[in-house]
């Protein structure tokens, strides 16, 4: 449509997934396409999250940059920038409650009133918690296209309160935040044909016998372009018959 409006470039996320590396991999490591399985990967799916979803929050801050002979700023700069995921995980297991504590459970030997062993499980909460490096994965798709974030290098910066009640669930709130791996805070993969280039052409006035740049942007490295020279008659210059012509991207 002219005002570029186009309903099919409407996306929802009805199907999604988290995962999570305990230990932050290589960026050759990490997951390269929306297909790759990551399991074999080595990261670990975390189930259901709340039904309030997954959020992702790209930030930047900046500052002005004043001087003596502005009365408004000159420029901005970037004071900080950060890349957050935040969900509520629903399922409780060691690797939910080992994101979110930050510690494992290890197994113990009781005996109990009647003389006989169990085992059962405790988990230690630091009073100097070691901050973990993770590797984390979103996923989200519709019919249309599947979507990727990958962080390479995480934390877990924030903790809800866990609410022990008769009708809700227990539930572990995460907001991780990613950290600087070779001046990437993360990326997004997908096989969205809405984010592709559309390819174009700039081709100046030509001459018969001339030559001129031609500059183009959105083809691939090893497109071929083809088509049909339209001659317009331009008073003070030659004329020039149609003919084809084949470019190399």
């Amino acid at each position: 449509m002219a005002n570029g409006a186009d309903a099919k470039q409407i996306r929802f996320a009805p199907n999604g997934a988290l995962y999570v590396h305990f230990g932050a991999l290589s960026n050759a490591a990490l997951p390269q396409s929306v297909d790759e399985d990551l399991e074999s990967a080595g990261f670990i799916p975390l189930g259901y999250t709340s039904e309030d979803g997954t959020e992702i929050t790209p930030k930047i801050e900046t500052e002005e940059l004043s001087v003596w002979q502005a009365s408004v700023p000159v420029l901005r700069y970037v004071k900080s920038a950060a890349f957050q995921v935040k969900a509520t995980l629903m399922q409780v297991n060691s690797h939910t409650s080992r994101l979110f504590y930050g510690a494992e459970w290890k197994k113990v030997t009781v005996t109990g009133k009647d003389g006989k062993s169990r085992d059962q499980y405790r988990l230690d909460i630091k009073s100097n918690p070691d901050l973990a490096e993770v590797s984390f994965v979103v996923e989200w798709s519709d019919n249309t296209a599947h979507y990727r974030a990958v962080i390479g290098r995480a934390m877990v910066s924030d903790r809800g309160s866990i609410s022990l009640t008769r009708t809700k669930n227990q539930s572990y709130e995460l907001t991780l935040d990613a950290l600087d791996s070779d001046g990437t805070l993360g990326y997004l993969l997908t096989d969205d044909p809405s984010v592709a280039q559309v390819p174009k052409l700039n081709i100046p006035a030509i001459e018969a016998g001339g030559n001129a740049p031609i500059n183009g942007a959105g083809f691939d490295d090893d497109a071929a372009v083809a088509g049909d020279i339209t001659p317009i008659e331009i008073p003070g210059h030659n004329p020039m018959d149609n003919s084809d012509f084949t470019l190399t991207a």
